[in-house]
């Protein structure tokens, strides 16, 4: 996808002011027919939007990256949320070449020795098959919210992706974590029971952990880390907006 889809960002934005997730959805899916996707890494936020999605029929792909090194609980979500909604979430998995290349160099917890080594693990088993799985696609759909750290509190509801070359649209971008559990309770959705362990945000499994009370919502997320910025590449993008209301 090239960059004259940057020019749709200002329209979106006001055809879908107002609008619920779902409606917001069936408007982007059939402005980009087979261009919308939705990257899901089965925390709350995502399987609220997953809801949206399947139990709407909205034609939004869903897939998740599989990095090989998640928590039996987060296999356990997907497969449960296969199963209630009659779906198949498609995975995309690291590169074989790169990942044995990085695990026969430095070996498989070489991401604790060094910040320069966590972020090469994050490329191979993220960012890189992220970039394949937005390969000839409009619209990305997340679950970022404005809560989950400094960086994301300027996020736009619908905003360009410099990095992907894609148009991004955050619609949970405004709500409370309280707002996101009544949802996924009322609608009895599957969700990851690390949440109830003082979980929050939930990634590959040697690099999580759950927060103490009063911690920074990223707190558990590559803690041996500066804590000043917690991104493990897939949102970080020196992104163009072009949002017309001030």
């Amino acid at each position: 996808m090239d960059h004259k889809l940057q020019t749709h960002i200002p329209g979106l934005l006001n055809q879908i002011d107002g609008l619920s997730i779902p409606d917001a959805l069936h408007l982007l899916a059939s402005r980009f027919p087979q261009k919308v996707i939705f990257s899901t890494s089965f925390g709350i936020e995502d399987q609220a939007i997953t809801h949206d999605i399947l139990a709407n029929n909205i034609p939004v792909s869903i897939f998740t990256l599989d990095t090989g090194r998640m928590f039996p609980e987060t296999y356990s979500v997907w497969t449960g949320t296969n199963e209630k909604y009659a779906a198949k979430i498609k995975a995309y998995y690291p590169d074989r070449t790169l990942l044995e290349k990085y695990l026969d160099t430095k070996g498989p917890n070489a991401f604790y020795e060094s910040v320069a080594n966590r972020k090469e693990c994050c490329n191979i088993r993220k960012v890189e098959p992220l970039k394949r799985a937005l390969a000839e696609q409009a619209v990305w759909v997340t679950g970022l919210r404005a809560e989950h750290s400094n960086e994301r509190k300027n996020l736009q509801l619908i905003e360009w992706d410099e990095n992907n070359h894609i148009i991004k649209y955050n619609p949970l971008l405004h709500w409370t974590t309280e707002e996101v559990r009544q949802y996924i309770n009322r609608h009895n959705i599957p969700y990851n029971t690390l949440h109830d362990k003082g979980f929050v945000s939930i990634g590959c499994a040697p690099c999580t952990r759950a927060i103490k009370a009063g911690e920074d919502f990223r707190a558990g997320r590559w803690w041996w880390e500066d804590s000043s910025k917690k991104e493990c590449g897939l949102h970080e993008t020196n992104k163009v907006e072009l949002n017309e209301k001030s």
